[in-house]
């Protein structure tokens, strides 16, 4: 067998059990900022929430919260929240009762 091969099952003992990978967490800084987009949105505004330091699933729960809060649609995309309209104000307040020190950025 070569040594470049990875080993995922062996009639000798059984399957073997892969390693689990450390849930991913996007880049943060600490601070949250939460900040208005239009650009390649045909004019279209969204609400950008970035510097959150939480695995993608926890993203996408908190994204949940958030939605439901302000009536609007959105997505999770790499480590960002990305919502419908212009919903800073909402997510600040909310943000800032879970413990998240929150930034407004310009855009």
């Amino acid at each position: 067998m070569s040594k470049d091969s990875r080993l995922v099952y062996s009639t000798d003992s059984g399957r073997i059990a892969q390693p689990e990978a450390a849930p991913q967490v996007g880049p943060s800084d600490g601070v949250v900022r939460i900040q208005r987009e239009t650009k390649g949105r045909k004019g279209k505004g969204v609400t950008i929430i970035r510097g959150l330091p939480l695995p993608q699933d926890e993203l996408k729960k908190l994204a949940k919260q958030l939605k439901k809060l302000c009536g609007v649609g959105g997505s999770v995309k790499d480590f960002d929240i990305e919502m419908q309209g212009d919903q800073r104000d909402a997510c600040k307040a909310f943000l800032e009762k879970q413990g998240y020190q929150v930034k407004l950025a310009g855009g």
